[in-house]
């Protein structure tokens, strides 16, 4: 779905951008990093799966709003039965299929890309993809350009995903409750980190992405979405096995200032669902500090008996909420269906609010915002942080895990829910102690003294900004 340029965009350099195409937390980082460099001068070719492009087009019109040098492309992910499917395929089967496919589709799309100087478009001098495909590596390598992979997780649970194997070599696996607190201190940079907490160690044979973080060294370079004073320990280990690791984080600040300046750029947009914008009219209502914000994000999953513990538990702690409920959030059992109860509806009617999806960064940063129940993944923890909200944590996935044993233990900015299990008795208790309690107080102050730290990152000598400037000179030198 190319369109065609006027030739005087032939000298830019130009940036294929690939995400990871398993969800809305790997696509929005891959876009806020493609929207930074092409404000640096580069030209941009945006690439994601038909099924996920055509999604964020329905979710918005504007989506697709498109610069003079800044395009998109599609390919198949090989497993959507449909392209115009509502929902993402099953990860496993993607992941799979990535492995098996993506080299090959890849390298003929990236060719054609390369070869479309007939239409004005310059050739392609990086490749930017998600670090969950490095053997993008091997098509840059044959078009001769550099070649970064972009992590969107956590820096610690990116050194959590490199020392898996290591990690079952050492005969710490399957994961049970003799061993589940042992104490990773040999895996560089981590600190404390205890072995449940290590991302994916719950699959014993499954080791995906895994091989892919130890082929980080592969590439060019590795930028990840974070910044010096939050993980330095484990940045300083990353950069001793790599000599150009970029901290460019938090990206969506660094974008903030750039997409004020641009409409036509802010008007690109990559959500998948449709974004209920009612929310912040509702939130207007509200006292300051006095709402909770609850989300698990894109990829985190309740059972119906999950959702009611977590009903009861928001209803009885008496404070105001906003809830997210994406339409696929709820996974209930053959032939069920699920439902909030009744009398939870009607007892929160005046201090509740409940929404399919919404605009995120916006609502943690709108004063009534109090607090945030999350998932722990990491593009909401850098939200949170960078808005100086302190959270209530219930990790699940991935690197969410370790997310929360930084957040809680190491950062000092939340409290969290321990394992799968779900009751109500705690979910109340943990949102008082946030919205009430001293314990609250501290994690508030804490959570703003990050802020401040994030607004020294992103400022015009701050490390993440200074990072983002060697980033560009090293893929414009190259």
């Amino acid at each position: 779905m190319a369109t065609n340029y006027s030739p005087t965009v032939k000298n830019k350099p130009h940036a294929v951008c690939i995400p990871w195409v398993g969800g809305q937390s790997h696509i929005t980082p891959m876009l806020k990093l493609a929207k930074l460099l092409h404000s640096h001068g580069f030209h941009i070719t945006f690439v994601n799966t038909e099924c996920n492009h055509n999604r964020i087009l329905r979710a918005s019109a504007a989506a697709a709003a498109s610069l003079p040098d800044f395009r998109f492309e599609t390919f198949s992910d090989g497993v959507s039965t449909s392209p115009d499917a509502d929902t993402p395929p099953e990860p496993f089967a993607l992941c799979e299929s990535s492995r098996r496919n993506f080299l090959t589709t890849l390298r003929v799309l990236v060719n054609k890309i390369n070869n479309s100087s007939r239409e004005g478009v310059p050739a392609v001098t990086c490749i930017v993809s998600d670090g969950v495909m490095p053997f993008t590596t091997v098509i840059a390598k044959e078009i001769g350009v550099p070649c970064m992979v972009f992590w969107v997780v956590s820096a610690c649970g990116f050194m959590g995903y490199k020392h898996h194997r290591q990690i079952k070599e050492r005969g710490l696996l399957p994961l049970n409750d003799g061993n589940k607190d042992t104490i990773m201190d040999w895996i560089p940079g981590l600190k404390c980190t205890r072995l449940r907490d290590i991302p994916h160690v719950e699959y014993v044979n499954y080791d995906f992405p895994t091989k892919e973080a130890e082929e980080a060294v592969k590439a060019s370079g590795i930028i990840l979405n974070t910044f010096e004073t939050l993980e330095k320990h484990v940045l300083d280990a990353i950069t001793s096995m790599h000599p150009h690791v970029y901290p460019i984080g938090p990206i969506h600040m660094l974008l903030n200032s750039i997409e004020e300046k641009n409409g036509a750029l802010k008007s690109i947009a990559s959500n998948l669902w449709e974004e209920e914008l009612h929310c912040i009219q509702w939130l207007n209502s509200m006292k300051p500090n006095s709402v909770v914000y609850i989300s698990f994000g894109t990829s985190v999953f309740l059972t119906p008996d999950q959702l009611t513990e977590f009903a009861w538990g928001i209803s009885n702690s008496n404070h105001p909420f906003l809830w997210i409920i994406r339409p696929d959030l709820v996974v209930a059992g053959d032939g069920e269906g699920w439902a909030l109860p009744p009398v939870f509806l009607e007892n929160t009617r005046e201090r509740g609010l409940i929404a399919s999806w919404c605009p995120q960064e916006k609502v943690l940063n709108h004063s009534s915002i109090g607090g945030f129940f999350t998932s722990c993944g990491w593009n909401s923890v850098l939200e949170s942080i960078s808005a100086g909200v302190p959270m209530i944590c219930w990790p699940s996935i991935a690197d969410q895990r370790i997310n929360c044993s930084y957040i809680c233990n190491q950062w000092g900015i939340g409290i969290g829910i321990d394992g799968d299990d779900v009751n109500r008795e705690e979910v109340e208790k943990l949102v008082r102690e946030l919205m009430e309690r001293e314990k609250g107080k501290e994690l508030k102050k804490k959570a703003m003294e990050w802020k401040e730290m994030v607004g020294e990152a992103i400022s015009t000598s701050g490390s993440s900004t200074l990072n983002f400037d060697n980033l560009v000179v090293k893929l414009m030198s190259s």
